[in-house]
């Protein structure tokens, strides 16, 4: 009993102990952890980008460069992150049938696997923005009011104040938004594309983006007739008293030429 009570009164004991709870933590943590489970999605994103390489060696390389460094007929990849590649391909504006001021949206030709196996090898080769979850894009709950204010002052001046889109110079437009899912809209916002400005949750934050979602369904939900007749690209007054005076004013003045003429010709007679 001397001997073991001299033994826990050494300077060293304290560190003795220490470092025994210290291996027994990490020999628990070790046989507990879910190591399995990590390597598992690891290896799963390997093969991912690796298959991604596969179909971006097909579909892409001839315009983006065989390391997504860009050519004289496509911009670099590097950095874009796997949202750009999501939104791009998912619309199917990617791969571009040929060059010009835009590229439309058109039939999409990859598979939603394919699409996040080709997002996986891109964003291998840089850092940027990332596809957003299921709960991201989800506009339940968000503010429709709020996101009408949001959306009129950043895209209403391209896309119309109900998302129907709208002419841009040198051939190029802002596409109509009505049927975008609330994921592209997202990944629209986020990465830019085109013409488009972006904006990084640093300028937009994630709810404001719910909010603009929210309000672009609400406008381009369920389609009504509207009570004037045509809806003259729902820009408001101005297009309606536009219309109002050149067809109005103009049909005004046609039956009364038609009528002075006719009362001349009825004169002479």
């Amino acid at each position: 009993m001397k001997k073991l009570s001299a033994r826990r009164r050494h300077p060293l004991a304290a560190v003795v102990v220490l470092l025994l709870a210290l291996a027994a933590t990490g020999g628990l943590y070790a046989a507990f952890a879910p190591a399995g489970t990590a390597k598992a999605d690891e290896t799963a994103q390997s093969l991912a980008i690796e298959e991604g390489k596969k179909l971006y060696s097909v579909g892409c390389a001839s315009c983006h460069g065989t390391g997504g460094q860009g050519t004289s007929d496509g911009p670099s990849l590097v950095g874009v992150g796997s949202a750009s590649v999501d939104f791009q391909v998912g619309t199917g504006r990617m791969p571009a049938q040929q060059p010009g001021a835009q590229v439309p949206k058109k039939k999409v030709i990859y598979s939603q696997a394919e699409i996040d196996q080709l997002a996986a090898y891109v964003a291998s080769l840089g850092a940027g923005p990332i596809t957003p979850t299921d709960s991201q894009v989800d506009p339940a709950g968000a503010d429709v009011a709020k996101g009408g204010e949001l959306f009129r002052t950043n895209c209403a001046q391209c896309h119309n104040f109900t998302g129907e889109g709208g002419a841009l110079t040198h051939g190029k437009y802002a596409p109509s938004l009505e049927g975008v899912s609330p994921k592209h809209l997202y990944e629209a916002m986020q990465t830019g594309p085109q013409n488009m400005p972006s904006f990084p949750d640093t300028t937009m934050p994630e709810k404001e983006k719910k909010d603009i979602i929210a309000y672009v369904q609400a406008v381009n939900g369920e389609k009504t007739v509207s009570p004037g007749g045509l809806s003259l690209g729902g820009l408001g007054p101005v297009s309606e008293g536009l219309f109002a005076w050149v067809f109005g004013l103009g049909a005004l003045i046609a039956v009364a030429i038609w009528v002075a003429a006719h009362t001349a010709k009825a004169k002479k007679s």
